[in-house]
């Protein structure tokens, strides 16, 4: 997993590397800071030392020249091509400008727009430009938060007449349950039904490194989501930002946050700018009080029931060829009792990889009807006794197909694999449902 760490952050530094050759230094520096972040975040997981004394260098680097780059901008560098700005009397070198003494006041244009800009150009990834395409039908079961999510993103915008007088749709929604139950999934089916500009952000978003700047990521995040409205702010993980207060551990930037996000989520549910606010987060105890009050809905995804477990095994195996009957799909959710939604995908794509197995451990193969080669049993009609790596040496590799998906491949799998979520995960949602919340 930390590998991808270390591959976003190396795009994030060359598109930096790129916008700041360009002279655009207010992208430039929002491209560092999220390659900063990344590096940082790969730093704490490897453990090969020279790697780790590579990244370390590059990081100072990349470092240094975003608080040259920073310095300019504060100036009242323009940050725009051609190397105008602070730096446009040394070649428009971000490096010759000297730190000012204090941020300009007036001509907003100058001090505040730069950062403005640099702020928002680090929030555009957030934006979703293309459709997840997951329908309302491929999430199995929470009949309850997909109906609740339909008053609160489609009916608004399709039948907008409905909202009348003092009836208004909901604003805010928290979605908590233990992991793999299919939070993100069911936002992903939001942003796809929803004709509505769709954010999604997490910790890592909101969070810098400058005094005082996470709260304005925070704020400017909430500001494009009114200016584009419709829209939907989802925030996953919410409780890496909202933790309770007053915790031994918390920083004075971890409450300045906080406060940010109270500040801004009641301005999104007292006036009709048409801004959802939809929330995940697998500890909901964790949550800071003042937070959870302002989601008008706290909605358990628990674990899949029955139908909803049929449902996912049949929408992960897709179109790929197998012989499992109604009866089986049956059979095999009645055994998955207390699996996720992720522990049935993890099933299924080690299910998909065992007729490849076979088939590259076969020593007899058939032909079928479409002259094509399959592995078989050595008493089958038609059988030859040859291997795959025989096959392909003669030039049949392409000629090669795997058998279909059975039952029994599933009951190997099975065998091996073990629910991830404890019976005390299931306990303390359950025990906040019935204070807090309710169900899915």
């Amino acid at each position: 997993m930390y590998s991808n760490f270390k591959e976003q952050a190396i795009e994030y530094a060359r598109q930096a590397v790129q916008e700041d050759n360009a002279g655009n230094y207010a992208k430039a520096f929002a491209l560092y800071m999220n390659a900063l972040e990344y590096f940082k975040t790969h730093l704490k997981y490897e453990k090969n030392p020279k790697i780790r004394e590579a990244i370390t260098q590059k990081f100072t680097e990349y470092l240094r020249r975003a608080e040259e780059i920073r310095a300019v901008l504060e100036g009242g560098g323009g940050g725009g091509g051609g190397g105008g700005g602070s730096g446009s009397s040394s070649g428009g070198d971000p490096a010759a400008a000297s730190r000012p003494n204090a941020r300009p006041k007036d001509g907003g244009e100058g001090g505040d727009d730069a950062e403005k800009e640099k702020l928002r150009a680090g929030l555009n990834s957030a934006i979703v430009r293309e459709k997840p395409n997951v329908k309302w039908g491929d999430v199995a079961g929470l009949e309850g938060a997909k109906q609740a999510l339909q008053e609160a993103v489609i009916l608004p915008v399709k039948f907008p007449q409905f909202f009348t007088g003092k009836r208004r749709p909901w604003r805010a929604f928290l979605l908590y349950g233990p992991p793999g139950t299919g939070k993100s999934y069911l936002a992903k089916a939001v942003a796809t039904e929803a004709d509505s500009t769709f954010f999604s952000v997490s910790s890592s978003d909101l969070v810098s490194k400058w005094m005082g700047e996470s709260e304005k990521l925070v704020s400017n995040l909430f500001q494009m989501a009114r200016e584009s409205a419709p829209s939907i702010i989802f925030i996953d993980e919410i409780d890496s930002l909202s933790g309770q207060r007053g915790e031994g551990n918390e920083s004075e930037a971890s409450r300045r946050i906080k406060t940010e996000i109270l500040v801004q989520m009641q301005g999104v549910g007292s006036n009709d700018d048409k801004v959802l606010v939809l929330a995940a987060t697998n500890t909901p105890y964790s949550l800071d009080q003042a937070i959870r009050r302002r989601f008008d809905k706290r909605i358990y995804i628990p674990l899949p029931d029955l139908k909803a477990r049929q449902h996912m095994f049949k929408v992960h195996l897709g179109d790929t060829p197998h012989n499992l009957a109604e009866s089986d799909f049956e059979s095999l959710a009645s055994r998955t009792g207390g699996f996720s939604g992720s522990d049935i995908s993890v099933c299924v794509k080690d299910v998909l990889f065992e007729p490849v197995r076979k088939t590259q451990d076969a020593m007899f193969f058939m032909k079928t009807s479409n002259s094509m080669w399959m592995p078989c049993g050595p008493k089958q009609q038609g059988a030859v006794q040859i291997t795959m790596q025989d096959l392909a040496a003669d030039g049949q590799a392409a000629k090669i197909i795997p058998p279909p998906i059975s039952r029994t491949d599933f009951d190997k799998v099975l065998a091996r694999q073990r629910p991830t979520v404890s019976k005390a995960d299931l306990e303390v949602h359950e025990r906040f449902t019935k204070e807090f919340g309710e169900e899915g």
